[in-house]
């Protein structure tokens, strides 16, 4: 399979990013610049785990590394994209977590059913595209794993 560029919309509305002014405070920015930092930036996927569909997706902005959060959250919603260290990931399943969450998207990046099952794959690029709460909305009932911007 030939590496592909997705673009993967999110919203960064703190409802989604709970840990988005936390980031952006510890990173002497404003929320604003963590936004525009982390959409700007072009990511490659490392590999797939911790969960199914989950990719490590290095190129993260220094700037934008943060460690881990001490005590994990007992369930982080699919969908989240979070910062781990140097690298940036979404959750593809409802799953426990401890990365710090900054915005969600409605697509899908596991569907067990699809062929591959996962939207994303090592040595894909990967682009945020920042979306408001009514586009998000308006995608979470037409995305799909097979779905991107």
């Amino acid at each position: 399979m030939r590496a592909r560029t997705v673009t993967i919309p999110v919203c960064y509305d703190p409802e989604f990013g709970p840990d988005l002014v936390e980031l952006a405070k510890a990173a002497n920015l404003t929320p604003e610049d963590v936004v525009r930092l982390h959409s700007e930036a072009t990511y490659v996927v490392f590999f797939l785990g911790f969960s199914p569909g989950f990719a490590y997706l290095g190129g993260l902005p220094q700037i934008l590394h943060a460690p881990r959060l001490t005590t994990p959250r007992k369930l982080v919603a699919a969908g989240s994209v979070g910062v781990g260290g140097g690298e940036t990931g979404v959750y593809p399943i409802d799953s426990p977590g401890g990365w710090r969450l900054i915005g969600r998207t409605p697509v899908r990046l596991f569907t067990p059913d699809a062929t591959p099952p996962t939207l994303l794959q090592p040595g894909d690029t990967v682009r945020f595209s920042p979306i408001d709460r009514e586009q998000f909305r308006a995608l979470s009932d037409s995305c799909s794993a097979d779905k991107a911007i």
